[in-house]
């Protein structure tokens, strides 16, 4: 087993493999780990032109870069820019996004179906009762469209705003000014359940307060089942601390819940001023990456990436973006610079992920029934022997296994 792989990311099984029903004794099998149970995500937005066909110079070198680290994909379903004409989804081009990461094994989350901002302009104005009616017709539609292609989604986005937001005229607001949140909340739960009883169902918030926590309480209290739950992580302002990462960590770990931290960000160049509370309100045209803001930058993704991977509580880690190419707010928080050259974020995460929490490729042989010790990283492995192969799930399950 790799060392410094946390025991609870790891697992240990006997595995029993048969041909033609026969068990394929003294055989040497080939194993390679080929995707971790954990999530290891990216934002897929910078993707998207080039998995459609049409990307720009240096997509298919910034793709394979994608590819090499990470193995969860955040495609943007924000419902005003998806729809921006009513009745005319952009459905083709995510999915065919959507079906870029799939043939490269790569898990597929949809951000999200619900959210106060950026939402449909043509909604504003109408009665309550339509727009609810709209928004679970919404949900139904991409929840069917995208079924068997994106399994995960963010129902509801920041949702402990949402009643009260007033950063500009949307219909959502209202909408769950009148529910309240956890109204609003069910509602969508309820759709979606109900389209597809297998989606899986996240909340996502940036308010990392006691005020989310008592808003998982009270819609937990109201029999909604979340699947998991989502923690925003920002930090133009600087890393926040392994002991406030691990309290947040621990506070929401509570709910006996997967947490997954969605949208991470660290700059590699001049930090915001840290007076800043609405990170939206700061504006520069000029901000960039910097040898000692990159130094950084690296330090600090391994110290939060360790730190979260060691909590057993967490399921997956997203970082918000992988180049500086359309990075939100114009931050050097990419992983990869403006020309295109990975920075030494980008190696230190590849060095965590493939080499440091990585089970290596290894020849086991079978004994005389079959069967075959499998240890290493919780994930998905490739099992090969000569012309044979298939897949198993490593949980610590014990396997019987076909070849075919």
């Amino acid at each position: 087993m790799t060392a410094g792989i946390p025991a609870h990311r790891a697992a240990r099984a006997v595995v029993e493999l048969r041909s033609g029903g026969q068990p394929l004794a003294h055989t040497e099998v080939i194993v390679e780990l080929t995707r971790h149970e954990f999530g290891f995500g990216n934002i897929g937005f910078e993707i998207i032109d080039h998995a459609n066909g049409h990307g720009a110079q240096g997509d298919d070198e910034l793709a394979k870069l994608w590819l090499d680290v990470f193995n969860l994909a955040t495609l943007p379903f924000y419902w005003g820019d998806f729809e921006p004409d009513e009745g005319q989804p952009r459905t083709e081009r995510l999915r065919r996004a959507a079906e870029w990461f799939a043939a490269h094994d790569v898990r597929v989350k949809g951000h999200p179906l619900v959210w106060h901002s950026v939402a449909p302009s043509w909604l504003i104005g109408r009665p309550s009762a339509e727009v609810a009616a709209t928004v679970r017709a919404r949900i139904r539609r991409e929840v069917t469209d995208f079924r068997g292609l994106v399994d995960l989604w963010d129902i509801v986005n920041e949702a402990v705003i949402a009643p009260v937001f007033d950063n500009g005229d949307n219909a959502i607001t209202p909408l769950a000014h009148e529910l309240g949140r956890v109204g609003l909340i069910r509602l969508a739960v309820d759709e979606a359940r109900a389209t597809d009883p297998a989606v899986v169902l996240h909340l996502n918030d940036f308010d990392l307060s006691p005020a989310y926590e008592a808003l998982i309480d009270e819609v937990l209290d109201a029999g909604i089942r979340l699947d998991g739950i989502g923690l925003q992580t920002h930090m133009h302002q600087g890393y926040r601390g392994e002991e406030q990462v691990v309290g947040i960590t621990d506070r929401f770990a509570r709910f006996g819940l997967p947490l997954h931290f969605t949208e991470t960000t660290l700059v590699s160049g001049d930090l915001m001023p840290s007076g800043i509370v609405d990170l939206n309100d700061y504006v520069r045209e000029d901000w960039p990456t910097t040898p000692e803001g990159e130094a950084r930058q690296a330090a600090e993704l391994e110290r939060h990436y360790r730190v979260l991977f060691g909590h057993p509580a967490v399921a997956s880690i997203t970082y918000w973006g992988l180049a500086d190419r359309g990075a939100w707010l114009g931050a050097p928080a990419g992983l990869v610079r403006l020309d295109g050259t990975p920075k030494p974020g980008y190696d230190t995460l590849r060095r965590l992920i493939r080499d440091e929490w990585w089970t290596p490729v290894t020849t086991i042989r079978t004994d005389e029934s079959g069967r075959m010790p499998l240890a290493g990283t919780r994930g998905t492995y490739r099992l090969t022997a000569g012309a044979l192969e298939t897949r198993v799930e490593l949980d610590g399950s014990p396997l019987v296994v076909e070849l075919a």
